[in-house]
């Protein structure tokens, strides 16, 4: 748990002990939208219904371990990674949930870094869940034909298809971590795509992995 944008949390009525507002309470209990709150440390601190419902999980079972616990594969980010989202404040991205019963749950997320009373939470919001498996419908009018890739671009989804991370990358083109997200992010952009394996399957598709 590509990039994205999502409301920043004000925190600013009715305040109660905990720091938190009232406000932003009952809409987290109440969202149709399944949302997580989380420590620095990756700590689930809280779960609404909505989570509960599309996990068929306790809140008992989920507070106080770390949210990759429940997500297929395990953490998808490093200490390091983890640390520069959270300085992002905003981050969003696709992954897969583990349901109860073991299934796999396909999900679009977005989140957002708050400092409340002293100290930094994640509130975490599933944005859509996926009835296709890992890859989403788009809602979008017919999209355009992907645009070619520059040279450096086919290199780094080359390298990505062999299964390297961005810091491998980064190491193996003498560049910084965030060049290659910046890569990548035109990478999706330019062939209509919003995961890396989308990216490398377009690419094959296309011919672009052995050029």
């Amino acid at each position: 748990m590509t990039r994205g944008g999502s409301a920043r949390l004000t925190v600013t009525f009715m305040p109660r002990p905990d720091g938190w507002s009232g406000l932003f309470a009952t809409a987290f209990e109440q969202s149709r939208n399944a949302m997580i709150l989380t420590d620095a440390q990756r700590m689930m601190v809280d779960v609404n219904p909505a989570l509960l419902s599309l996990l068929g999980r306790k809140k008992t079972d989920l507070t106080g371990r770390p949210v990759f616990s429940i997500v297929a594969g395990g953490p998808q980010a490093t200490e390091e990674e983890w640390a520069g989202a959270m300085a992002e404040a905003r981050f969003s991205g696709v992954t897969e949930l583990l349901h109860a019963d073991g299934r796999l749950v396909s999900v679009q997320w977005a989140a957002s870094t708050e400092t409340v009373t002293g100290r930094r939470l994640v509130l975490f919001v599933v944005l859509s869940v996926s009835r296709w498996g890992a890859r989403f419908r788009r809602t979008s009018l017919p999209e355009e034909p992907p645009r070619a890739l520059t040279p450096r671009q086919r290199e780094i989804v080359h390298l990505v298809a062999l299964g390297a991370s961005g810091r491998e990358i980064g190491d193996e083109l003498h560049t910084s971590r965030n060049t290659v997200k910046t890569h990548v992010a035109a990478v999706y952009q330019k062939l209509h795509c919003s995961t890396r394996s989308e990216a490398v399957d377009k690419s094959a598709d296309l011919g672009l992995l052995h050029t």
